[in-house]
């Protein structure tokens, strides 16, 4: 295999002349059907070559990163949420309950893991990671939990343990750090019941298969796409509404700055920078262009 990649490839020298780092770029550029690829997957492409050249310059295989020399732009793209995908509290709640009758066990198991998304803003790796010594549930009042672990998803051939779930830090943030999140009462209700109808796993895990497992990633997109079919319209579920279990998260951090929670507050708990935040999220403020409209017409009155 080795053999045929050294006769089949340019020797890395050849990236010296901009138009083969031009072509790798518009390879880049493409999916595998030809068809143009998404403006963050090629950012991302780009990144992981850019790196790669640029150590290639460390090593002395290149005089300098070739990169720089070529002038090619995908169109860029801010991140932000399309409001379209953000669910109303009405709507989230009757998603909550629509995932109890995916599965006789599974959709019921999953249903507290999808509320921590949505009353706690958690990433899905983070609602994984998270363990009963995590949770300060009271009687009464909110509740905290203090977030220090996660569990993405990866190949298990790309994992340190050889499973699918790796345990890892929080995101952006150093190994031992850790972010707590203040809960309202109808998640700690919801956590309180889980762990008395299901218990934990042996390492105190909330969320997990019979197994002891976490739940994969592709049973969890199959319990979501049955929730949205039994919670929403036809039209709704055409929509891009909550298509994906992450869009929970999107809702939370929505609804937090609609009821006028200071965005450095709603950054901490969502685990953000201000600057991402307001980028990602400025168009899911509802009522600002009446606010804004408002505001003109008194100071053309006054």
């Amino acid at each position: 295999m080795v053999r045929w990649l050294e006769a089949a490839s340019l020797p890395l020298s050849a990236l010296e002349d901009p138009k083969h780092t031009r072509a790798a770029l518009e390879a880049i550029s493409l999916r595998l059907d030809g068809t143009a690829a998404a403006a963050s997957t090629y950012r991302r492409k780009r990144a992981v070559f850019h790196q790669a050249l640029e150590y290639a310059v460390e090593l002395g295989e290149l005089s300098a990163n070739p990169i720089h020399k070529v002038k090619f732009r995908k169109v860029k793209t801010t991140g932000e949420i399309d409001r379209r995908a953000v669910v109303s509290p009405e709507q989230a709640r009757r998603l909550l309950v629509a995932v109890t009758y995916a599965g006789r066990t599974r959709g019921p198991m999953m249903a507290a893991m999808f509320a921590c998304m949505y009353f706690g803003g958690l990433r899905p790796a983070e609602a994984a990671g998270l363990r009963e010594a995590n949770c300060d549930l009271p009687a009464t009042g909110w509740g905290t939990l203090t977030l220090e672990t996660t569990r993405p998803e990866s190949n298990k051939r790309y994992t340190d343990s050889g499973e699918a779930n790796d345990e890892r830090g929080l995101k952006h943030r150093g190994s031992k750090a850790t972010r707590r999140v203040p809960i309202p009462l109808e998640l700690v209700a919801i956590l309180r019941e889980h762990i008395t109808r299901y218990g934990v796993a042996e390492d105190g895990r909330l969320f997990r298969t019979r197994s002891g497992k976490s739940f994969p990633g592709l049973t969890v997109s199959m319990v979501w796409r049955q929730a949205r079919m039994y919670a929403f319209t036809p039209d709704q579920v055409a929509s891009p509404l909550a298509r994906r279990p992450y869009d929970l998260r999107h809702a939370a951090v929505s609804l937090w700055l609609n009821a006028g929670v200071h965005a450095p507050e709603v950054a901490e708990r969502a685990g953000h920078g201000v600057d991402v935040l307001l980028r990602v999220y400025a168009k899911c403020i509802d009522g600002q262009h009446e606010m804004a409209n408002k505001r003109i017409t008194e100071a053309l009155t006054t």
